[in-house]
């Protein structure tokens, strides 16, 4: 959850790493610090607030001299957001200095334990346990640092990325992980570390990424040596080369992150089927699913697991599926799947859903659904994240980066991939015609241009947005295929305006919510003429007529909605199943538009951080 940045080489340390800082801001942002080492000590800042707050205090506090740092930025788990529980934390000596992200678990019997041993602590962080742990193994047994970080870690519970050093051995860092991201990025005669290759990327397109209980050893002259942490076997690095560019994680001339990567969706979505959809020849091309054909289709049932808007794409997906292949499906949370003792069979495709690939539970789902024999698909976007590797085969959604925390063209390409598997399924099942199977494709190969199109109703979603951001509490209404689009416009409109939104299956509102409406209440009702378009229609006259303030996303041209609801926001006519890929955007840009209104901070909203890597 939070970000972890560290330089050692020829170069200064702190703009690198404060740069770094910045573009992992998305992970974690109610502290950050820096600890350096200057040639004589280490210097350390730190501090509660922005990245922005630190670069402030740094100027009036300590010097930026050296060429070996680390640098953190936080979003808090143990402890309340502080100075003092701030990274990077000392070791009680003060000779070594960690950076950490993740959850020690048994924390408190190793800090009773270190207590005894007359270790005092500063903090109420887990983190500020771990290094003084990895201290008393390295006094007690006059160890190397490394070693020391790996007899340390065979101790802990929990997850963790981490980096330390020490101010006596000024030339290595060591760094560790579990649970948690950690690329180091290799350049000539120095190295990069980080929770994503984005605070290095102009640097250096060469990455190692550690894999889960592996650690490194990193030293400017001498190269990277690998080891598992359990067992003390060697690991040959395999060095990757990136694919990122520099131009993807900057702001392109958009105010912020979030309104970017809406306006991003026609080309990521045409992006992921690019290679793979090949309409004029009725193909669909995807190794992951071709070379596991027999596991699909001898498939009983998909069971899908994800999280949050990851977990709404598979609530979409469920009705494609079943539509088109006539696999059932059962979509289920990762943070209960792996907590509930599920019934998981040998003959169950389970699909993992993460824009990260980092997500926790969806991780824990996956190892818990591989231990029962099933076969696990991931649908990330993030090449060579975990889930990526932790999968027996999937489909990246080549969304490109995505820093906004709240989730838009990650929706989006995951719902098309997921598209693309189900029609080649239905295909080789033989559950759809060839006529309709054409007909998906072509209207498939569409949708970047019709998403395009939806974008231009974005200053009428903002005049709409201006008349109902005071609103204390919306509720969406969608049906079919764009039930799960209502819940996902509800989520995006709580995560960054935190104006209380519920979504529900417009059939629904009379078994509870049709309670809340009155003359002060917004609807936003998707009512595209595909699908349940009269049952929606009756829906809406049942809202009017309790006068509440109708909202409707509806299909060019529609005239019965018009009539009835305040306001109407026009999407391209596309088929029910594609729907989503269009109903969605202007739920985005109305999100994105009130928060703004209100003064949020679209990219960075409280409480929240991108990627979820604890529990």
């Amino acid at each position: 959850m939070c970000g972890i940045v560290g330089y050692i080489g020829h170069r200064e340390a702190y703009p690198i790493i404060l740069k770094g800082l910045k573009r992992l801001e998305y992970r974690g942002y109610d502290s950050a610090g820096i600890a350096l080492y200057d040639g004589d000590d280490i210097v350390l800042c730190k501090t509660k607030g922005k990245v922005a707050d630190l670069e402030h205090k740094i100027e009036s506090e300590i010097s930026t001299k050296g060429n070996l740092g680390i640098g953190h930025t936080r979003w808090a788990t143990h402890g309340v957001p502080n100075d003092v529980n701030s990274h990077p934390h000392y070791s009680n000596s003060g000779n070594l200095v960690i950076i950490h992200n993740g959850i020690i678990e048994n924390y408190d019997s190793l800090r009773k334990e270190l207590i005894k041993r007359g270790y005092t602590f500063k903090s109420e962080t887990d983190t500020e346990v771990l290094v003084n742990l990895i201290e008393d193994v390295q006094k007690n047994d006059n160890l190397k640092l490394g070693k020391a970080v790996q007899i340390a870690l065979n101790q802990v519970v929990g997850a963790y990325a981490i980096a330390v050093f020490d101010k006596n051995k000024p030339n290595e860092i060591v760094v560790a992980k579990l649970g948690s991201p950690l690329a180091i990025g290799v350049g000539d005669d120095e190295y990069f570390i980080a929770s994503d290759a984005s605070p290095f990327i102009e640097y250096t397109k060469s990455a190692i990424y550690l894999e889960d209980e592996e650690m490194a050893v990193i030293r400017r002259h001498k190269g990277v040596k690998i080891r598992k942490i359990k067992d003390d076997t060697l690991v040959d690095p395999y060095i990757q080369e990136l694919q990122l560019n520099l131009e993807q994680i900057e702001k392109g001339g958009y105010d912020h992150f979030m309104l970017k990567e809406i306006h991003e969706q026609p080309s990521a979505i045409f992006d992921t089927f690019r290679g793979r959809l090949l309409s004029d020849k009725g193909i669909i091309k995807m190794s992951g699913v071709e070379d596991n054909m027999k596991r699909f289709l001898n498939a009983d049932r998909i069971i899908i697991v994800a999280c949050g808007t990851s977990w709404h794409a598979g609530l979409v997906a469920e009705y494609i599926f079943e539509d088109l292949a006539r696999i059932p499906v059962e979509v289920e949370y990762a943070s209960e799947f792996r907590y509930r003792n599920p019934v998981i069979y040998e003959k169950d495709v389970v699909i993992a859903i993460s824009q990260s690939g980092e997500t926790a539970d969806t991780l824990a789902a996956i190892k818990l659904a591989k231990s029962k024999g099933a076969f696990v698909f991931g649908v990330c976007n993030v090449v060579g994240s975990t889930i990526a590797r932790e999968t027996d085969a999937g489909a990246y959604t080549h969304a490109g980066p995505e820093i906004g925390v709240a989730s838009t063209k990650a929706f989006t390409t995951q719902i098309t991939v997921l598209t693309l598997i189900a029609l080649r399924l239905a295909r080789a099942k033989g559950t759809i015609s060839s006529s309709d199977y054409r007909l998906q494709l072509l209207e498939l190969e569409l949708i970047p241009d019709k998403v395009k199109k939806a974008l231009e109703s974005d200053d009428l979603v903002k005049s709409i947005a201006a008349i109902y951001k005071d609103a204390p509490n919306m509720l969406y209404l969608g049906r079919g295929f764009n039930f799960p689009v209502a819940l996902e416009g509800a989520l995006k409109l709580k995560e960054i305006s935190y104006i209380h939104a519920e979504g529900y299956p417009a059939a629904e509102m009379k078994h509870g919510p049709i309670a809340l409406i009155d003359e002060n209440m917004p609807i936003i009702v998707i009512a595209t003429k595909k699908g349940h378009y009269e049952k929606v229609v009756s829906n809406i006259q049942e809202i009017k007529s309790r006068k509440g303030k109708i909202i409707g996303i509806v299909t060019e041209g529609d005239e019965q909605v018009r009539a009835l609801a305040d306001h109407v926001i026009e999407v391209p006519e596309s088929l029910e199943s594609l729907s989503p890929l269009l109903t969605t955007i202007p739920l985005q840009l109305l999100s994105y538009h009130i928060a703004l209104m209100l003064g949020r901070n679209v990219d960075q909203p409280r409480n929240l951080a991108k990627a979820v890597t604890v529990e």
